[in-house]
């Protein structure tokens, strides 16, 4: 008869919280970039037209005004992640951890930082590529490999 743990958090709850926490961190990231936003309202316009509605103009301009709360959520949010990361190595995919560094990092959103821009979107899409190929880069070898 096997003895039960003594852990009183148990694994599956840790690493449910660090990947809540991950994707949360991910997903409140992208608010704070222009592009993105523009992009999914797009989106919202092309699917409603598909159902029979038109939309002029952007349904989700008025979330622009609260860009810098978006982004400082997601910083908060990115902070325990990438702490839990460090402490537990395994449990969290250094990919993932990396890609939502660098999206937080190249929506910076402050008018004050603005003539540093460029160089936030150097460093944010420097780590959004690496990561991306950290990804890709064995599902190409698995590629080659096949005849």
């Amino acid at each position: 008869m096997k003895k039960k743990s003594r852990n009183t958090v148990p694994a599956g709850k840790k690493g449910r919280a660090m990947s809540a926490f991950t994707g949360l961190s991910g997903t409140l990231s992208f608010l704070g970039g222009w592009q993105v936003c523009h992009n999914i309202c797009l989106g919202i316009i092309a699917l409603l037209s598909v159902i029979g509605i038109t939309v002029v103009g952007m349904p989700l301009l008025f979330l622009t005004q609260y860009t810098v709360y978006f982004w400082s959520l997601a910083v908060l949010i990115l902070v325990p992640t990438v702490l839990m990361y460090w402490r537990n190595r395994k449990c969290m995919s250094v990919k993932l951890v990396m890609f939502n560094v660098g999206i937080v990092i190249a929506s910076v959103p402050f008018v004050d930082m603005q003539p540093y821009q460029i160089v936030f979107w150097l460093i944010g899409g420097t780590l959004i590529l690496g990561a991306a190929w950290m990804f890709l880069k064995p599902k190409l070898a698995n590629l080659r490999k096949q005849p």
